[in-house]
């Protein structure tokens, strides 16, 4: 399905989308289509490996999702989800991704069952899936690997990516460095600043990084610099979008790319336990790994699922980043989901003490969870960030990215709210490490006597 009325490939205004079945057009701010949700499904048929091929359907999660972008952008998309849906029937580029996240990646990641911390809240049992312990430090090489492949396998010579944290940047320039590829990565000129440490590290791998200064200089802007940048360069170029967000096939195709941080910890905490957990929560901005752990427990209607986003200074101050909490339904990066925009339609600038949940949006699955009921989202202030990081890392000697932060610090609030007892087992997404947050902590936690 494309989109005919769009000027600008990062333009959050939207007229309507043709229906590629029909030929009709629907108005995206009802979405008055009847909608697909694109989850892997049963289907007759495997190839000689015995894979299940991946139906990604047309990109609608309810009202949510779709494909909003410039006609110029229209064959590479078509191009990826074609390349995608073939490759993960392909048991020979399983086979290479699955070895290079165990023998590169480190997958497996443990189970780490915090029993200081559960001591220390006096609830339930908890278990720390531990994606910070992966090469480069968090759950995008997960996505990245998966990616890098797929534009060797489309023929493309350079990857593009945008980053807040760092993080996607890192893990970019990483498997660029890794198949020989060039690599460019667009980031905010406020987290240039508060994330000197990855730049560094993008840097060292080989990567160009781009400052960009229009906006406020954070991961919306990059992400809008790296879309014009697709435009110009897409015959050479694949952009790895570091999220569940953006235009259909990138939503379902990161997700899937994702999903094993979930089926690991699904069969760990069996293992552990021997039954699924009570809960499972994670941190979300654009909320690649919460859709990533939570997607073995959709089906499972006895597990809840949390996604934790920034409140910044609080939700009545204006200053944070809970897209569905405060946001309203409209158009971004090319893809219908909840936002933080104005009366007149334009974008709001997010707030968080995380570079990584600074996002003014989140990924469409995430908003259709949440209108659905199956998810529930709360938002954790900086302030009570910064508690669950020293919660953590006092307790367990594990220093969280303050993206995880935010998700130690709401599992914190469900004890105290009594949504979680000792009866219960909570399953916790440790997405990232805290080595680059460490200047922007000590700040403000006043540990160096700086201001």
């Amino acid at each position: 399905m494309t989109d005919q009325h769009v000027p600008d490939p990062v333009s959050g205004r939207v007229c309507a989308e043709t229906d590629p079945e029909t030929g009709s057009e629907t108005d995206p701010e009802t979405g008055a289509r009847p909608a697909s949700s694109p989850r892997q499904k049963e289907q007759k048929g495997q190839d000689a490996g015995g894979l299940s091929p991946l139906d990604l359907g047309d990109g609608r999660y309810g009202e949510f999702g779709g494909l909003f972008v410039p006609e110029t952008l229209i064959p590479a998309l078509q191009e990826l989800e074609t390349a995608f849906s073939t490759a993960w029937v392909d048991a020979g580029f399983r086979a290479q991704l699955d070895g290079l996240l165990r023998d590169y990646a480190g997958r497996p990641t443990p189970l780490t069952d915090a029993v200081r911390l559960a001591e220390t809240l006096g609830g339930p049992r908890v278990l720390l899936k531990r994606e910070d312990l992966n090469h480069t430090g968090s759950h995008k090489i997960n996505n990245t690997l998966g990616q890098a492949l797929l534009a060797l396998r489309m023929g493309k010579s350079r990857v593009i990516a945008e980053t807040g944290a760092g993080q996607h940047g890192v893990a970019t320039a990483t498997v660029a460095a890794l198949f020989g590829l060039e690599c460019a990565v667009f980031m905010g000129e406020e987290d240039v600043a508060r994330q000197a440490l990855n730049v560094v590290r993008m840097q060292l791998l080989g990567a160009e990084v781009i400052p960009v200064s229009s906006g406020s200089r954070t991961l919306k802007d990059a992400t809008n610099e790296a879309l014009r940048d697709w435009v110009a360069t897409v015959e050479s170029t694949h952009y790895i979008i570091g999220s569940v967000v953006g235009p259909h096939p990138y939503p379902g195709l990161v997700r899937e790319l994702q999903r094993v941080i979930g089926t690991e910890a699904r069969a760990q905490c069996v293992a552990s336990t021997g039954g699924d957990p009570s809960g499972v929560i994670a941190c979300v901005g654009g909320g690649s790994n919460a859709m990533g752990i939570f997607a073995d427990f959709l089906d499972l209607p006895e597990v809840r699922l949390f996604g934790v986003e920034a409140a910044g200074k609080g939700l009545e101050s204006g200053l944070h980043g809970a897209s569905v909490q405060r946001g309203v339904p409209g158009v971004l990066h090319g893809a219908r989901t909840m936002l933080l925009q104005d009366e007149h339609g334009q974008i709001k600038e997010a707030h968080s003490i995380s570079a990584g949940l600074d996002y003014p949006g989140v990924g469409p699955e995430h908003a259709a969870l949440a209108a659905s009921g199956r998810a529930t989202y709360i938002g954790c202030t900086d302030a009570e960030a910064l508690d669950g990081l020293r919660l953590l890392s006092r307790t367990e000697g594990i220093i969280p990215a303050l993206e995880s932060a935010h998700a130690v610090a709401a599992l914190s609030r469900l004890v105290q709210e009594g949504v979680f007892t000792e009866d219960d087992t909570v399953l916790l997404c440790v997405s990232g490490r805290g080595d680059k947050d460490m200047d922007q902590v000590a700040a403000y936690l006043d540990l160096t006597g700086r201001a």
